[in-house]
């Protein structure tokens, strides 16, 4: 299987032409340009979110041009603290154009079972999944592309099923 980088995924954003769907489903990632901030904010510093800059320029421009970012963040209740760290600081990705559901786990549809091996993944324009993959202590690995029909075919349904369930961030009170 070969992996592409977190920026090599994100010039994915660049040739997408209407939507992009993310499907979160971990407590916790451990990103390293998160790190700082993360801890900063567990010792109890204010959130900051300069860390987001690039990301947030992105889904900015992608946004303003008129396609669509998704994410349905399928979350563990209670949180773990980097599921309330990020639920506190959702809403500068939602001020630059992302629509963000939460859905908890234990809301999932029964008998549900997950594509790409359970493992998180970005939809474009359903046509092209870009998988991630995580090492034992939860870094990311990297990006797995894939264009298989049949899979993504089952991506798309799992996403509508997911955002028809999922609640807005705005409604969300965990």
């Amino acid at each position: 299987m070969e992996l592409i980088s977190s920026d090599e995924r994100n010039q994915l954003f660049e040739s997408f032409a209407h939507d992009a769907f993310h499907l979160e489903l971990r407590d916790d990632y451990s990103i390293p340009n998160e790190d700082g901030p993360f801890r900063a904010w567990l010792d109890g510093a204010e959130e900051d979110d300069s860390y987001m800059a690039p990301w947030l320029q992105l889904m900015k421009g992608v946004t303003d041009a008129g396609k669509t970012v998704r994410r349905v963040r399928v979350v563990t209740e209670p949180h773990a603290p980097y599921i309330r760290w990020e639920y506190i600081s959702t809403h500068v990705n939602e001020e630059a154009g992302e629509s963000i559901r939460w859905l908890p786990r234990h809301e999932m549809p029964e008998g549900l079972v997950l594509p790409v091996a359970g493992n998180d993944w970005w939809l474009f324009d359903d046509e092209t999944l870009a998988v991630g993959h995580f090492d034992e202590s939860g870094r990311v690995l990297g990006s797995e592309i894939i264009t298989d029909p049949s899979v993504v075919a089952e991506c798309v349904r799992v996403r509508d099923l997911l955002w028809g369930t999922s609640v807005p961030h705005n409604e969300y009170k965990p």
